[in-house]
């Protein structure tokens, strides 16, 4: 219970860093899919004790989501359900084991990021850090 208390607060205080000037949708302004989760459809509510998703978006034709994690990044992000391996820089910045060479400014960015390199590839199930 006490993970679950930590992790939810931390949710609501990184949510405004973590999604700061992003859209919720494929990037176009004024998209009418912007309230609504993948796919464009209406977001169900949460399950009592489920951790609310900083991003949940279809890019590209790929869903991407972020969650708030207890890591040491603070944020775990997810490529159709696979684990996608980010590192929050030094200067705020954040990185992607797919694109490790250019900095994004927040997590969805580098989300983004990551699936304009991978195009349709699929990611590995590993998930160990190598920072």
């Amino acid at each position: 219970m006490t993970t679950v208390a930590a992790v939810s607060g931390t949710a609501a205080a990184l949510r405004p860093m973590l999604t700061a000037g992003q859209q919720h949708t494929d990037g176009a302004p004024g998209d009418p899919a912007a309230g609504t989760g993948a796919g464009g459809a209406p977001q169900a509510p949460l399950a009592p004790g489920a951790v609310p998703a900083l991003f949940d978006e279809v890019y590209r034709g790929r869903r991407i989501q972020g969650f708030p994690d207890a890591g040491e990044d603070g944020v775990a992000i997810k490529v159709d359900g696979m684990p996608l391996q980010v590192m929050r820089r030094v200067d705020g910045s954040w990185i992607s084991a797919a694109n490790h060479y250019q900095p994004f400014t927040t997590p969805l960015a580098t989300a983004r990021g990551a699936v304009d390199v991978i195009g349709r590839a699929e990611l590995s199930m590993t998930t160990e850090h190598h920072h």
